[in-house]
């Protein structure tokens, strides 16, 4: 039976108070520590938890600072798994020392538009060195080390010649969406269409370079 997955407001207030958010199918949470051994015991007592769940995040571990990404892969997003599992490494980090971050978790793809996406997909995966993947019909390229931004392919048809052919979006929680939206205005950006809110904006700078705001469950 496939798994039930939760959007942003199913987890919200459960994981309220944790250092744990809801972005685009992931919780992210992130905790500081005083010295990279106390990261470190986190690390390794969550790597316990996990394997007793059988369920593993992904985790980055670096001098003070720890951060955690959960989703369930064969579902599509986050499940129940990833929240039992998020409330348990907020136990393990709190008990270790471990102090959660405030920071808002950082999600950023390039999107390029194309007529023909599989004229094109070679060139910039071997190019930038990345992987194919391929989900619910849709093929994207992928970072293998999971570091820098995905890149996905806009079919155009007709092609818009009137704009740039590659443009950035940034998710955000639901909730930092608008903030996110008047804050770039006030940074001389300019509002294009808010047509598609609150999924997504679409602005430029003052140039017609695009970054859309999103909001993906």
């Amino acid at each position: 039976m496939a798994k039930s997955t939760l959007v942003s407001s199913d987890t919200a207030e459960r994981l309220a108070g944790t250092a744990f958010t809801q972005l685009d199918g992931v919780l992210y949470g992130a905790y500081t520590t005083k010295d990279f051994a106390g990261a470190a015991a986190i690390v390794a007592e969550v790597s316990r938890a996990a394997e007793a769940a059988n369920h593993h995040p992904e985790a980055r571990l670096g001098w003070g600072r720890v951060d955690f990404a959960l989703t369930s892969h064969d579902a599509g997003g986050v499940t129940e798994r990833d929240v039992a599992l998020a409330e348990q490494i907020e136990a393990v980090a709190i008990a270790g020392g471990g102090t959660p971050v405030a920071d808002l978790p950082k999600r950023f793809e390039i999107a390029i538009d194309t007529v023909n996406p599989d004229g094109i997909r070679d060139f910039w995966r071997v190019g930038l060195g990345y992987e194919e993947r391929t989900s619910e019909g849709e093929t994207t390229l992928v970072d293998p080390d999971g570091l820098a931004p995905t890149v996905w392919f806009q079919l155009m048809d007709p092609p818009r010649i009137d704009r740039n052919r590659i443009h950035l979006d940034v998710y955000v929680p639901t909730a930092n969406a608008e903030p996110r939206v008047r804050a770039i205005l006030e940074a001389g950006g300019v509002l294009m269409t808010d047509e598609h809110a609150p999924d997504w904006w679409v602005l430029s700078d003052a140039e017609g370079n695009e970054l859309c705001v999103c909001t993906a469950e």
